[in-house]
């Protein structure tokens, strides 16, 4: 596998991976730490131990591609190109926010990237996201839609709709479920019947895969594999990513229905050492550039942190902005 990725990136490339994947750990862990502090308020979903799926996806990604996701949304808006200060500003409810401190960790936004939410409402930003691939096609543009949706959304109504859409129409969109084992609480073995929830798509004749989503590699390979159906069929694809979330299901969640065993074992598979390791040993990455790299975001995630607390709040006239009677 790291024979065929290095005909694909460089090693430069493959760092700038590296780069975001560290970056997005390092946010969640502050986002975690500003939370535990009262700095946060609401809702807040972190992305702690899925970081390879983003980054992986990100690889097969152009510019003007669309992104639309779930509210476990902070990593892929980081992924899309967004200043993390002003990703962490909304998190505090900043005036200097992404979207104006008004959204919160579940809403964040940014048409200037691509990136079309952020969605509270579980499986919503599906029909979104086909509605985005279905634009793309009306307009002749050479783009893809890729649509995340999580284990918890894979068996609501509206997510079959938009498979249903999607096939019937040829539309270019790749779906991304995000299979982190547990929907809040429940284990999927618990609540989706049937072995694999790709299947699901693949019954209105959407071809797709499951692979390990904790690897970058096997995320890249698949998402270019994808992308590649995508453009040379006009049809969509679907992916689902075996990966894993560290935290609980939110801030609020102790993720007491886990055994540490269970924890532990899936932490020994870290995405982050994972590519970190294969770097070192596959393509002969000096140990300093990773250093460099690692000291970098850190003194970065200071740097955020301090202007997500100094920015100002919102005024109170911001309450009737952007609000539809």
């Amino acid at each position: 596998m790291a024979k065929k990725i290095s005909n694909t990136f460089t090693n430069k490339e493959l760092l700038g991976f590296y780069e975001k994947m560290f970056l997005i750990r390092k946010f969640e862990e502050k986002a975690g730490q500003l939370y535990g502090a009262g700095k946060i308020g609401g809702f807040c979903h972190l992305y702690i131990g899925q970081e390879a799926v983003v980054t992986g996806i990100l690889s097969s990604i152009q510019s003007e591609d669309t992104v639309v996701t779930s509210y476990r949304d902070h990593g892929h808006i980081l992924a899309r190109g967004v200043d993390p200060k002003y990703v962490m500003a909304e998190l505090t409810g900043r005036k200097d926010g992404i979207s104006k401190g008004k959204g919160g960790s579940m809403h964040m936004f940014s048409k200037a990237n691509r990136f079309y939410g952020g969605h509270g409402i579980v499986g919503a930003q599906v029909p979104i996201g086909v509605g985005l691939a279905f634009a793309h096609k009306y307009r002749n543009e050479k783009k893809i839609s890729r649509v995340y949706v999580g284990d918890g959304a894979m068996s609501n109504g509206q997510v079959f709709e938009a498979f249903n859409l999607a096939s019937l129409w040829n539309l270019p969109v790749l779906f991304i479920i995000e299979n982190n084992r547990y929907g809040m609480g429940t284990a999927v073995n618990r609540s989706a019947a049937g072995k694999d929830l790709y299947e699901r798509a693949t019954v209105f004749g959407i071809k797709g895969e499951k692979i390990n989503g904790m690897d970058f590699f096997e995320v890249s390979q698949a998402a270019i594999r994808a992308r590649d159906h995508i453009y040379e069929n006009s049809k969509p694809y679907v992916i689902e990513m075996d990966t894993y979330r560290y935290r609980g299901h939110s801030m609020s969640d102790p993720a007491t229905y886990r055994t540490k065993d269970e924890v532990s074992e899936m932490k020994s598979n870290d995405p982050l050492l994972s590519m970190k390791n294969k770097l070192l040993k596959d393509f002969k990455v000096k140990q300093d550039e990773i250093l460099d790299i690692e000291t970098n975001i850190k003194k970065q995630i200071k740097e955020v942190e301090k202007f997500s607390l100094e920015s100002p709040l919102p005024e109170l006239n911001e309450l009737f902005t952007e609000v539809y009677l």
